[in-house]
């Protein structure tokens, strides 16, 4: 199964700092020990939201909103995919990493084509 783990954007983030020395080597910590326990697929920033847009697209008409965005705390910093065996896994990665950064990640799992299946259990028909 592939889980997304999820930080948050903060007021540093989207100020364009980087994270002080101690955070990212524990972040880096804890990226490298999820690449030789072979469960990471990706780990990725994401750049601060003053050099985003949001996109949306109603009755055809396209309206584009260029960043930064008021909300920080909704705001993703970065994601890392981990591909583990059962949600009680990627939540010990996901503590790892929310140790590193100080802070809460989020946890969830990806869709899979499988889940469409009217016989799993994720399937809400």
């Amino acid at each position: 199964m592939r889980y997304m783990i999820i930080n948050k954007a903060d007021a540093d983030s989207e100020a364009g700092k980087f994270p002080p020395p101690e955070i990212a080597e524990a972040v880096g910590q804890a990226v490298e020990a999820m690449s030789k326990a072979g469960v990471l697929l990706f780990a990725e920033g994401v750049h601060r939201s003053a050099l985003g847009a949001r996109v949306k697209v109603e009755s055809g008409k396209r309206t584009v909103t260029d960043g930064p965005f008021a909300e920080t705390k909704e705001l993703i910093g970065g994601v890392i995919v981990v591909e583990v065996r059962n949600r009680d896994e990627a939540v010990e990665w996901a503590a790892r990493l929310a140790e590193a950064l100080t802070s809460e990640v989020e946890v969830r799992r990806v869709v899979e084509e499988s889940d469409f299946d009217p016989d799993s259990d994720l399937y809400e028909g």
